[in-house]
């Protein structure tokens, strides 16, 4: 009888751990203040704790009228309809990689500002996320393994 209760319970459990996809954080969050009124790059890292794939769809924010993932390509910028997060793996927006574009700003963030934003994945609920704005120059310290 005990056998039986707990099979019922693990068959909801797992039915709903399938359907929840890929288990999509970020961390590292930043935006180097912009140089100009127009342009601004963001820069984070996406990290899936799933056992599926998520697809980085969309990006929106309220300092841009748009957010575009930029992906550079032999040395070129180029936007990127989606942008792939391997399962329990990460996807890293850097500088001189892939990153945020955010096109005709409405308002020009200053060092201190924090900028929201929202990222949209095809199979994974939005993330909205704290964009801390930081001097121009700032390089995040990275150890890479």
């Amino acid at each position: 009888m005990a056998l039986a209760a707990v099979a019922a319970l693990a068959l909801p459990l797992s039915a709903c751990g399938g359907q929840d996809g890929p288990d999509v954080t970020v961390e590292g969050a930043y935006m180097p203040q912009p140089v100009t009124d127009e342009l601004a790059a963001g820069f984070l890292t996406v990290v899936n704790d799933g056992d599926r794939p998520a697809r980085l769809t969309g990006v929106s924010s309220d300092l841009a009228a748009r957010v575009t993932v930029h992906e550079t390509v032999d040395g070129t910028m180029r936007p990127a309809a989606s942008v792939d997060v391997p399962a329990g793996g990460r996807l890293t927006l850097e500088s001189g990689g892939t990153h945020l574009m955010f096109e005709a700003l409405t308002r020009r963030p200053v060092k201190g500002d924090t900028v929201t934003v929202e990222l949209r994945f095809e199979d994974a609920d939005p993330v909205t996320v704290d964009m801390p704005v930081r001097s121009a120059t700032y390089t995040p310290s990275h150890h890479r393994h």
